[in-house]
């Protein structure tokens, strides 16, 4: 099979294509082929960590966390899939050498999930990072739902900053699914009509109108839940705007230190909560698996230009392309044709 693997850390020159033997399923494992891959700035990230650190590694790292398409074997003891079964998967790559940029992978059952088939292998690679991301953000918080479904927010306001991008529009589209007023800030026009069409029900462009000011004539007693993507830069503004007993998710530092205006976030009772999607527990894991499962089935989580989420491919022999796609923060989501 073909793989796009890295044997040491870098830029996207360390990227090459090699050959090697489709894997066997073990026990518990689910071999999929797949069709479509997801990329996320997470991908670009691990590939440069240990830059300088490490020389070469001693296997080749596939990267990718995401994708879609159909089983083709499984293991012993595996209860839940058949071959020829579309899915999409998640974390393929964490704490693991065997990612999503190449033909095959086979993971733990539990890290691959039925696809229905009113979803495309579009949608399916768009999920995992993105989605399962927006999900906790959404339900992070002491006094609010911890599995979202329709009508699980309703009569709250969420605002997500910086709607159009993989995380904040999957956060558009489930909240406003489980029955939000949504708001969401962008950076131009062009931006507008996208969260327009993923769903949003307020959109503020910040370069051109004063967020501040929009978010509190839209909400006067202020957001319920901020999916905030650069708390350094935004978390003045945020606590300022927030609703008493409100909720910041923050899964975009945006810096390495972030500073709390802490007197006005205590007088509101501001809960904080920083989001890593591969490191919450796994009850909230498959709580996010099952809700977004849910979402699909009912047609909220569509991509595309239609969709509020502009989709810009390029085939696997082109995977260092797609990288520098996203480090170029291409708007809408980098997905790499694998089965062309």
């Amino acid at each position: 099979m073909k793989s796009v693997a890295h044997f040491k850390p870098g830029d996207v020159s360390v990227l090459e294509m090699i050959e090697r033997p489709v894997p066997v399923p073990g026990p518990g494992e689910v071999l999929v082929r797949l069709a479509v891959a997801g990329v996320n700035p997470t991908d670009i990230d691990a590939r440069r960590s240990r830059a300088g650190k490490v020389q070469h590694f001693r296997e080749p790292h596939i990267p990718g966390q995401d994708g879609a398409g159909v089983v083709d074997g499984v293991g012993d003891d595996v209860s839940t899939f058949r071959v020829g079964d579309r899915v999409w998967v998640w974390d393929a790559a964490w704490r693991r050498h065997e990612g999503t940029s190449q033909e095959y992978v086979a993971l733990p059952e539990r890290q691959v999930v039925h696809l229905p088939d009113n979803a495309s292998f579009d949608v399916g690679a768009s999920l995992g990072i993105p989605a399962l991301t927006a999900h906790r953000a959404l339900t992070s918080f002491a006094e609010g739902p911890v599995e979202l479904g329709q009508g699980a927010l309703a009569g709250k306001t969420v605002l997500v900053q910086g709607g159009t991008g993989a995380v904040g529009h999957a956060a558009v589209q489930l909240a406003a699914w489980a029955g939000a007023q949504v708001v969401t800030t962008v950076g131009d026009e062009r931006k507008v009509s996208l969260a327009r069409a993923a769903g949003a029900h307020h959109v503020i462009d910040y370069r051109s109108q004063n967020a501040h000011d929009e978010i509190r004539r839209i909400s006067p007693s202020g957001p319920d839940i901020i999916v905030e993507v650069n708390a350094h830069a935004n978390l003045p503004m945020d606590i300022s705007v927030i609703a008493a007993h409100g909720g910041i998710s923050i899964y975009t530092p945006g810096g390495s230190e972030t500073r709390i205006p802490s007197y006005q976030a205590m007088t509101k009772n501001v809960q904080f909560s920083f989001i890593l999607t591969y490191t919450t527990s796994p009850a909230q894991k498959q709580a996010a698996v099952r809700a977004v499962s849910n979402a699909i089935a009912a047609g909220a989580l569509g991509v595309g230009d239609a969709a509020g989420l502009p989709l810009t491919r390029f085939p696997l022999s082109e995977t260092a392309a797609a990288h520098t796609a996203v480090e170029n923060h291409t708007t809408g989501k980098v997905l790499i044709d694998i089965d062309n």
